[in-house]
């Protein structure tokens, strides 16, 4: 039996859908081989006996990929170390090779962090209510011993088939020529987008910050912060590149940048992936998110197809793609998900429907977006709070005169007249409230926000 943790320990660093923390203070080499011997644990009782392994670029994730599949080999289950990989690419080889899979990342989190992302065969998630909880409870108490033969590990290159595999999925031959940036942020981005893109002829790619590098010299791996994308912006209009796409820190998620160098919503990314899904399968299901756009669902339905709303999160998201056989999903964040990968997220595939959209006609990428941007939006705003119900409660009942509808699928949403709404979210980390507005003018937004936040910070 491994040694037991404090419970105040554990739950810093397991986290709802993963484990994260600062390395050498909340993560170290014994904690995460407790975490791999306990996850071999589980899938040893689901009927597993392999688990792959993948690292992205930060300087602590060979060593912790080591250690934890030191705990998974010690429970006898065998290793496939796939090395480096984005996050898609260890979905695609948990789904290919039909075993479960963990993978060494802290995301867009700076230098210091990292973290597990794991899954079951399938690349289906393990989330707090299915598994993680369980591995949590292990880690405090002291993982069992197991009494068989450890493991076996070997290392096998997947970059190759995984490329080719997401290929298969977006048709790009017929596409005219296009000239597209790219920033990989340092991150993964830099070893996936020439092995997946790079062997398109159609495409000249403008390489940015391509150079793996777990420091993030440049700025953060976080496209989701506009100061982020500054440096793709300007190297789209010096450039004049049809499109600029940004990766994540493990390239699971993609930012879409116009030809202006302006930024694409998430929203209407999403409407066009799902337009795209729709005429292959009429009336198929749709996944979006809360705080995505209503743009969406509206497109979804008067196209045939069934529009269906869930929490934010990836493992929601997962388990109701699987519960509805829903053919995609995607979610404001600019995570996206497929049922042809598995139900998980790739900002690569997402990439490849935009690029194969985009190519297939003669106008730029703002024009073609156009049609999906119906409404404008605040994006999230988040304010550090200390009592965030009550904040909340105080804005809901300044807005009772007004309010249309409430419901508290994620947090509490207010539906507006004119179709105007707002999301209030409380952080499940952190002390912080968070705010997505919509309405039908960016006028209507701000002066909406201003209102909240007036209240909310407070």
């Amino acid at each position: 039996m491994t040694v037991a943790r404090s419970a105040e320990f554990v739950n810093a660093v397991i986290k709802a859908y993963d484990v994260r923390g600062v390395v050498g203070e909340q993560i170290d080499a014994q904690f995460v081989r407790d975490v791999g011997a306990s996850f071999a644990r589980l899938m040893r009782a689901e009927g597993a006996n392999r688990v792959v392994i993948g690292h992205d670029m930060r300087d602590s994730s060979p060593g912790l990929a080591t250690a934890f599949a030191d705990g998974v080999l010690d429970q006898g289950l065998d290793v496939v170390h796939i090395g480096l990989a984005s996050t898609d690419q260890l979905y695609f080889a948990s789904g290919s090779l039909d075993c479960p899979g963990a993978m060494f990342t802290a995301s867009h989190n700076p230098a210091r962090y990292n973290g597990i992302k794991m899954c079951r065969a399938k690349a289906l998630p393990v989330g707090q209510d299915t598994g993680l909880a369980t591995i949590k409870s292990e880690v405090i108490e002291g993982v069992p011993a197991y009494e068989g033969a450890r493991g076996t590990a070997t290392e096998v290159d997947l970059l190759a088939d995984y490329a080719t595999y997401l290929r298969g999925l977006v048709d790009l031959d017929a596409i005219r020529p296009l000239t597209i940036a790219v920033d990989a942020g340092n991150g993964m981005g830099g070893h996936t987008v020439p092995a997946v893109l790079g062997a398109l002829p159609q495409l000249k790619i403008v390489p940015l910050y391509f150079e793996l590098d777990g420091s993030f010299p440049n700025h953060e791996a976080n496209p989701l912060d506009p100061k982020n994308l500054v440096d793709l912006q300007d190297l789209v209009r010096k450039s004049g590149a049809d499109i600029g796409l940004a990766f994540d820190g493990d390239a699971d998620r993609c930012f879409v940048v116009d030809e202006n160098g302006d930024p694409v919503s998430p929203s209407a990314i999403t409407a066009l992936v799902a337009e795209r899904e729709l005429v292959k399968e009429p009336g198929a299901v749709i996944i979006h998110n809360l705080i995505t756009s209503h743009a969406v669902p509206e497109l979804v339905t008067e196209l045939g197809g069934t529009p269906v709303r869930t929490r934010v999160g990836h493992s929601f998201i997962k388990q109701e793609m699987a519960a509805t056989g829903a053919v995609f999903g995607g979610e404001h964040s600019a995570h996206y998900y497929f049922r042809d990968f598995w139900g998980a997220d790739s900002g690569m595939l997402a990439a490849l429907h935009v690029l194969a959209a985009l190519g297939e006609k003669d106008r730029p990428i703002s024009e073609l977006m156009s049609s999906y941007a119906t409404y404008a939006a605040s994006g999230e705003i988040n304010s550090t709070v200390a009592d965030a119900q009550a904040r909340t409660m105080a804005v809901v009942e300044a807005f009772g005169n007004r309010t249309v509808s409430v419901d508290r699928l994620d947090g509490v949403t207010v539906q507006l007249p004119d179709n105007a709404w707002f999301n209030l979210r409380a952080s499940n980390t952190e002390p912080l409230l968070r705010l997505n507005v919509e309405a039908r003018s960016p006028e209507e937004v701000d002066a909406l926000v201003t209102e909240i936040l007036s209240i909310v910070r407070s």
